[in-house]
């Protein structure tokens, strides 16, 4: 029954994004767009032996999971408050957990068209250069890599207007993408930045993902995002208890 009712969720949040065409631009097709220009700019960066504009599937394209993951469920439960629909789940026979799993789980199919949409166009300019279970490995790491920042888009969500979540979840994205090295080889930054970097979850989840290209360690970055994980799980609840209304 509850994976049935989920299911149904799932399927009613996906047509939702879809019908919103804004979202639709900004949490996918503007991510494809910028990756192309940065693997036209830097994919031919470094001499390493993963070529640059594969490693920027890793880092750029966190970037893209995040601007999805973190962005869509955050803004939608925010759109549900403002409603009154939230109020309406809080009450009814549906669990309100299935409705919340329900925006994250919708999110993550896009998130798979953003990578898929990336790794075609750098197959396109031929700076891919990696096994389909290297790709495999990395679209999973990414979307479970991704769940700690949806739970931050939802203790947002839980305390904001809709326009004002979608403010406050893109000041948090946009800066770590830069000091993170998301768009850019970190290499060419500021050495500030690189320093700044490690400290945050953006940073170790592109590691992480780049760990699937190059065979780089993993277990510290791991542990890192676990610890996010319940950072904003605890903030998602405490967020939810308190949620205005």
């Amino acid at each position: 029954m509850s994976a049935r009712v989920f299911g149904v969720e799932v399927a009613d949040e996906l047509r939702g994004i879809i019908r919103e065409p804004t979202a639709l631009f900004f949490s996918i097709l503007m991510p494809v767009g910028f990756f192309v220009l940065f693997v036209s700019l830097f994919g031919d960066y470094g001499d390493t032996a993963v070529p640059n504009g594969t490693r920027m599937l890793a880092t750029f394209g966190t970037f893209g999971v995040l601007s999805v993951t973190l962005m869509n469920p955050g803004i939608g439960v925010a759109q549900d408050r403002e409603l009154g629909w939230l109020r309406a789940k809080q009450v009814s026979a549906v669990p309100i957990r299935l409705t919340l799993a329900a925006k994250v789980a919708a999110a993550l199919p896009y998130a798979v068209g953003v990578l898929i949409a990336m790794g075609v166009a750098a197959a396109l300019t031929g700076t891919l250069d990696a096994s389909a279970g290297s790709l495999a490995r990395l679209v999973v790491v990414l979307l479970l890599g991704s769940l700690p920042f949806a739970l931050l888009g939802l203790a947002i969500g839980f305390q904001t207007r809709s326009n004002a979540a979608a403010a406050i979840l893109n000041a948090i994205l946009l800066p770590s993408a830069v000091l993170s090295g998301l768009w850019m080889p970190l290499e060419m930054l500021p050495g500030f930045i690189q320093q700044i970097a490690v400290f945050l979850p953006t940073y170790h989840l592109a590691q992480l993902a780049l760990g699937q290209l190059d065979g780089g360690a993993v277990a510290g970055h791991t542990l890192v995002l676990l610890a996010t994980a319940v950072v904003t799980a605890i903030l998602a609840a405490v967020s939810y208890r308190h949620g205005r209304s």
